[in-house]
């Protein structure tokens, strides 16, 4: 019965499976469609927002001042997002640095069962 309850333990199905955790190999460094359309996208969105933090500062502060006027009168700053924005989305240096970060932070995951988010939340102590 101990065999039958560990094979439901498992989060991927098939081949995928495996690891210390049953949650895949953490060596394994192919992506899935989702992972290389989603995922690192969505990686490459949040670090690109870090780094033209100016500019969408300065496009919400037009954004405030302006109101329902914004489409007219905050072109400039709107261009200027989208130039930086559009710069590091095009990158590839940039990509394969993200697609790295994203592939060391599944390995992580795989090896420990810790998920990113939670990696430096402290410890809960029993009383």
């Amino acid at each position: 019965m101990a065999n039958e309850e560990k094979k439901d333990d498992v989060v991927l199905r098939g081949g995928l499976g495996g690891g210390p955790h049953g949650l895949g190999d953490p060596d394994d460094l192919s992506l899935r469609r989702v992972e290389s359309e989603i995922m690192i996208p969505q990686k490459m969105k949040a670090k690109a927002k870090k780094l033209c933090h100016v500019e969408i500062i300065a496009f919400g502060v037009c954004g405030k001042d302006n109101g329902f006027l914004l489409p007219f009168k905050c072109r400039k700053e709107a261009k200027q997002l989208e130039i930086c924005l559009s710069g590091w989305y095009e990158n590839e240096q940039f990509k394969e640095e993200c697609k790295r970060e994203y592939l060391e932070e599944r390995a992580f995951y795989r090896r420990t069962g810790i998920k990113q988010k939670h990696k430096n939340l402290p410890k809960k102590v029993d009383s």
